[in-house]
């Protein structure tokens, strides 16, 4: 794949949803059950916080990666508020709202999907022939890109999400691109707060995600912080139009709109130019215009390497 190395000053936005911290590790052969954020006290430990408990997670067969705290959350051995870490990223909605979201998604983007096939296949096979075997998709939603790079025994995968509805979706989605269940874990959590240690995967996916995240620059911090040295960062994202251009001038008409009907997304992001300034190696990537993404254009597509 010919890639430019750019530092680009459009901005990228996607749809997906972020990702909350600390929740459920969810596995079809074996499961750790902990409440559902609605259901925790405002005071809870969380069940991998802190050390003592990062050492006790160690041991469960369930766990595929390393899991400790997000050094963003500035977390202590002490107790701390649970439920206001996850609602500072991504407050709570209605359960009705994340189901029909996650509805949407699964059903509503097969010809957004089919288009931008070519340019997720030029990136994600970057991540085969067990050149990533660890791998983590923040907003992995209901799994499309899973496809691209899980088909291999040896991959594991860890998808986090802010939406607990979309996990079912995404657990079918793995199983329909071959990744053993096994090898499969969904965290709800948010991308500004990655509920992984540092330095413990190969890859990080993220496919329309960092227009909804509340802070793009932490959750890039976030992303450099769980990859290895040399790891990738793989990213497809739409980003803002060019100013002066009546594309743009809609993007900011329908921003607010946007935001409220998309989970948070933002049209008017310079977010390609934040990946470009986020600190990485090398960042390398190109532009593409997506007809079924409307005014939600242009796209970027590539890797960032740390």
């Amino acid at each position: 794949m010919n890639f430019h190395t750019l530092s680009v000053s459009s901005s990228l936005v996607p749809c997906t949803p972020k990702t909350y911290l600390c929740s459920n590790i969810n596995n079809e052969s074996s499961r750790v059950n902990s409440p559902a954020p609605s259901q925790l006290t405002t005071k809870r430990r969380c069940l991998f916080c802190g050390r003592r408990h990062f050492v006790e997670a160690a041991t469960l067969a369930t766990t595929l990666f390393p899991i400790k705290p997000s050094r963003a959350t500035n977390n202590s051995d002490s107790d701390y508020d649970y439920a206001d870490v996850l609602n500072q990223f991504h407050p709570p909605k209605p359960d009705w709202y994340e189901e029909f979201y996650a509805w949407v998604m699964n059903s509503a983007t097969k010809s957004y999907e089919a288009e931008v096939a070519k340019y997720k296949s030029q990136v994600l096979s970057n991540l085969k022939g067990k050149k990533a075997l660890k791998i983590l998709e923040v907003g992995i939603g209901t799994g499309p890109n899973l496809s691209y790079y899980a088909n291999d025994s040896d991959v594991h995968v860890v998808g986090i999400d802010p939406n607990p509805k979309m996990e079912k979706y995404a657990r079918s989605a793995a199983r329909l691109a071959g990744l053993l269940l096994s090898n499969f874990e969904f965290f709800q959590a948010v991308g500004e707060a990655i509920p992984l240690s540092d330095a413990s995967v190969d890859a990080v996916v993220g496919t329309l995600v960092l227009c909804s995240v509340k802070d793009v620059d932490l959750a890039l911090k976030e992303v450099k912080r769980v990859l290895r040295p040399g790891g990738k960062y793989v990213f497809v994202e739409h980003v803002a139009a060019k100013d002066g251009t009546t594309l743009k001038f809609f993007q900011r008409l329908t921003d607010p709109l946007q935001q409220i009907l998309a989970d948070g997304c933002h049209l008017s992001r310079d977010t390609g130019n934040s990946i470009s300034k986020a600190g990485f190696s090398s960042v390398e990537f190109k532009t593409a215009f997506v007809s079924n993404a409307s005014f939600i254009n242009p796209h970027i597509y590539g890797i960032a390497y740390k």
